[in-house]
């Protein structure tokens, strides 16, 4: 039977059919683990793991601490499980948690790295323009690691992720304005950095 997946609840496999049953499923899913179902908790956790990992390592470029954060957002999921009302899908509930785990965590290191480089001279920790080795080519990932987090977000989310300004505005809670603003900011950044 083709299109034919299945939902686990209370221990029996459920086949799901179509995008309304997978809905449907995944509301008894919420509901289940709203309750303190573990395993429909691990279920909702299989069914949404890579595309959280997927927004964190674009949000990070490091594989590593893209596991930390999708597992940070698992455990804020859990915590706040008993606010997701189902007025939409649950991975859209999870997209603004990512982000904001993704956003918080560049924050705080940039805080740590401040701490750790001060220096009486502060000269000394501006970087030399470096052209990009021919030889090497260039690299998005580092380039786009380098941009400023809210450019970085905004960019993540508009040029890759496909949001609307207006849908950004919302997720960081800025205007669309700034999310335009912030994205010819990453682009004219990362046309320097890639030497175009």
């Amino acid at each position: 039977m083709e299109g034919l997946a299945g939902a686990v609840l209370g221990g029996t496999i459920i086949p799901i059919r179509d995008d309304e049953d997978r809905r449907a499923a995944e509301r008894r899913l919420v509901k289940e683990a709203q309750n303190g179902d573990l395993l429909a908790f691990e279920r909702l956790y299989r069914e949404n793991e890579r595309k959280v990992f997927a927004l964190c390592l674009r949000m990070s470029s490091d594989a590593a601490l893209a596991e930390e954060l999708t597992q940070e957002v698992f455990v804020r999921a859990w915590r706040k499980l008993s606010t997701f009302r189902g007025e939409s899908a649950f991975s859209s509930w999870l997209y603004p948690m990512t982000v904001n785990v993704a956003l918080s965590e560049r924050r705080s290191r940039r805080r740590r790295d401040a701490r750790f480089f001060a220096t009486e001279d502060p000269a000394s920790l501006e970087r030399a323009p470096r052209a990009p080795a021919p030889e090497r080519g260039f690299d998005l990932d580092k380039a786009l690691g380098d941009l400023p987090p809210g450019a970085r977000a905004v960019f993540v989310l508009h040029d890759v992720e496909g949001r609307t300004h207006e849908e950004i505005a919302a997720l960081l809670n800025i205007a669309s304005g700034t999310s335009k603003a912030q994205l010819f900011r990453a682009r004219r950044l990362l046309r320097e950095a890639l030497g175009s």
